[in-house]
């Protein structure tokens, strides 16, 4: 495992000496966040990596494990993944995913296995104490994140694992110096296949640890950004289970740029109005076509093209035929599940809302520049609707 120290040091560089004309201007909120992140994260990442190399002492099995039929979840960003992704968590009999919790707090298997003893006494002699602290904790901190819900406890984008490493997408909301960034976006054709190697071995230990450390039977992740390495996923996982789940451009560019945009806002303070524009469109186009043609080219019954509008309009029906199809165990309690997690999709509202107008779109130029995704998924175009400012639920 290999630590992308140039980039850590140029983000660093770029943030305190060279950010003027960058929306990660030094001002003083921006001054207090990377404060706070260079007296926290390298503590944290020094026990992390010191946890991962006393797992390479006392639990060298892990490197071992077979990650029997993973399924991963593609997509653009805003496309129904939340809700598939932790539905699906829901079916603990089945899956197990990385929590935000693990992804932050125990990647390795031996802070795991340090959580689950003492989760195991908590329960056991101080009557969940622990555990309703935790849980108030995380509704007073997590919890007041409307956007997005988050949690603590409940499964999360594993890209973000990435960050342990200081090489992955998700630096760019922490430090959105994109000249410095490798391009992830276009994964698969701009890294070098080292570069995509480290990378991956990294992603696949960290699956590995935690299919070790919890005994889980399979793996269930949705990653947006891995619509960029499909080929790569496929080379490092050849067992995999693709789910590619296509929205209409008309409501994922939109978006997109709003929760881009809100997600680097609360670490920089660009001032009004949306930024990133150009690499929002060059990565929602390529992050539809290089997946599709990937997919068109190596068709398999491990694969699956699905529509967002029949996944929210038949849940169950959908979700019971790929796990047919994949080969997963069929479970009774399925419908309840399915009933749960729509109601809860349905009662919770994002906090952010935009209109095309703002963004400097027509619909139109939205239809014009994905027009072959609009034919190939037989997406309304809306040629009759007004322009409306969109409130919308999380996906």
């Amino acid at each position: 495992m290999k630590y992308n120290f140039r980039l850590f040091w140029r983000t660093f560089y770029r943030s305190f000496f060279d950010n003027k004309n960058t929306t990660a201007r030094l001002n003083k909120k921006r001054f207090i966040f990377l404060l706070l992140f260079y007296i926290v994260w390298p503590i944290g990442g020094l026990i992390h990596w010191f946890c991962f190399r006393l797992d390479d002492i006392f639990f060298p099995g892990y490197k071992n494990y077979q990650i029997e039929k993973p399924l991963f979840i593609l997509g653009n960003l805003r496309s129904g993944s939340t809700f598939l992704h932790r539905l699906l968590s829901r079916d603990s009999e089945t899956f197990t995913s990385l929590t935000t919790w693990d992804i932050y707090l125990t990647p390795s298997v031996i802070q795991k296995k340090i959580t689950q003893f003492v989760s195991r006494l908590d329960k056991k002699y101080f009557n969940n104490v622990l555990h309703r602290v935790l849980f108030a904790f995380d509704r007073a901190t997590l919890g007041k994140i409307k956007i997005h819900p988050i949690s603590f406890f409940q499964p999360e984008e594993d890209e973000n694992i990435h960050l342990h490493i200081w090489d992955g997408y998700f630096v760019t909301f922490l430090f959105p110096f994109m000249d410095e960034m490798p391009n992830y976006q276009r994964f698969d054709e701009a890294l070098s296949p080292a570069h995509k190697k480290r990378i991956m071995t990294f992603y696949k230990s960290m699956l590995q640890r935690h299919m070790y450390a919890t005994g889980k039977k399979y793996f269930v992740a949705k990653n947006p950004a891995f619509s960029a390495k499909i080929e790569t996923l496929a080379e490092f996982f050849p067992d995999a289970r693709i789910i590619y789940l296509a929205r209409n451009p008309l409501d994922m560019l939109p978006s997109t740029i709003s929760w881009i945009n809100y997600a680097r806002r609360q670490f920089t303070d660009p001032g009004d109005g949306y930024f990133y524009i150009e690499e929002i469109l060059d990565m929602t186009q390529h992050w539809y076509r290089h997946a599709l043609h990937y997919l068109d080219a190596h068709p398999s019954p491990r694969n699956l093209i699905l529509n967002y509008d029949d996944l929210i309009q038949r849940p169950e029906s959908v979700i019971r035929g790929f796990y047919e199809q994949f080969g997963y165990p069929n479970q009774p309690g399925l419908p309840v599940i399915i009933d749960q997690a729509v109601k809860e999709t349905l009662t919770f509202k994002s906090d952010h809302s935009y209109s095309l107008e703002r963004m400097g779109f027509t619909r139109q130029q939205i239809v014009d520049i994905y027009k072959d995704i609009f034919e190939r998924f037989n997406f309304e175009t809306r040629e009759d609707l007004l322009p409306v400012e969109r409130i919308e639920l999380d996906r």
